[in-house]
């Protein structure tokens, strides 16, 4: 996997295989679920451009994640635009939120930055709640468009988080082995140390909250049709805080194959509790998957596989 022609391969080969997978009749459920974990696959591998790379813990996964569903609420509201729009658009406006708050935020460090990420979550909230034209408390009801491809819109749905899924992993992927990722790379391990050495710190930390932020609106913009009724608790969801910092961790944050690994495992491990269990047990399963993986394999399973091999 370390040629660029056979990521270009493997790309498309992924998403042919979804849009097969999709043209398959089988159990309804298994599209809604695969839904949701490719869109932690996007969400994890969003947060870990900025968490995992730059080594910036960021708490307000959600306001991003919500911006790019109600940028889609209002553009399906005004103009009816279409999916390809409303994804575009808010991946875009995400992107330039992630850009204004990275300016204001970026020159805080630790646990400062978090709890900055995390108010502007609770801010964005608050602003939604009280805009009436998106549904402000009470949520909102969308309408799908009528005649989708695959003869259900779930299932169409489906084969475009297959293609986010892969663009995300591909730009992650692209980052870590450019010279962006090895500048992200030193500035994590040490910031001061890569600032006399050159290393454009700032902008390479504002590169990274543009860039998670766009994947971030990108993975929400599809939730309005995907759910049918938007509502704040449900956009500004606790879990997607916890499972973009999760994934990551428990599959690696150092590689982009690490989010990838975490999001399908967790994120699989969730819907079967949710079939089997409860839905109210999802946080549980990823706390207590999370603290068992920080005790005994604090970095993840990329560095416990790394272990193994060295032994």
């Amino acid at each position: 996997m370390r040629r660029p022609g056979v990521v270009l391969l493997a790309a498309p080969a992924v998403v042919a295989a979804g849009v097969l997978v999709a043209s398959l009749r089988v159990n309804p459920y298994l599209y809604f679920a695969g839904y949701v974990i490719l869109q932690y696959v996007v969400i994890a591998t969003a947060w870990n451009i900025l968490g995992g790379y730059a080594g910036y813990v960021n708490f307000g996964t959600p306001a991003f994640f919500a911006l790019g569903a109600y940028t889609a609420v209002f553009l399906i509201r005004s103009v009816r635009a279409p999916l390809p729009v409303l994804i575009l658009a808010g991946g875009l406006v995400a992107a330039l939120l992630g850009l204004g708050i990275g300016y204001l935020t970026l020159r805080l460090r630790g646990v400062f930055f978090s709890i900055a990420t995390l108010a502007l979550s609770i801010v964005l909230q608050t602003m939604i709640i009280n805009w009436e034209y998106v549904g402000g408390s009470r949520g909102l009801s969308v309408i799908r468009p009528s005649d989708p491809p695959f003869g259900n819109y779930v299932t169409f749905l489906f084969t475009v988080m297959v293609l986010l899924a892969v663009v995300a992993v591909t730009v992650a992927r692209l980052i870590e082995r450019s010279w962006v990722g090895r500048g992200l790379a030193a500035l994590r391990d040490n910031e001061e140390a890569a600032e006399c050495m050159g290393v454009p710190t700032l902008r390479l930390k504002l590169f990274a909250t543009t860039v998670s932020g766009f994947l971030l609106g990108v993975a929400g913009a599809p939730f309005p049709y995907y759910v049918t009724f938007v509502e704040p608790n449900s956009a500004f969801s606790l879990d997607y805080a916890v499972n973009a910092l999760a994934m990551p961790m428990i599959g690696g944050t150092t590689s982009w194959v690490g989010p990838l690994i975490g999001a399908v495992l967790l994120g699989t491990a969730q819907q079967l509790a949710t079939v089997t269990i409860s839905s109210e047990m999802n946080l549980f399963i990823v706390g207590a998957v999370l603290v068992a993986f920080v005790v005994l394999a604090p970095e993840g399973i990329l560095g416990l596989v790394r272990r193994l091999r060295g032994r």
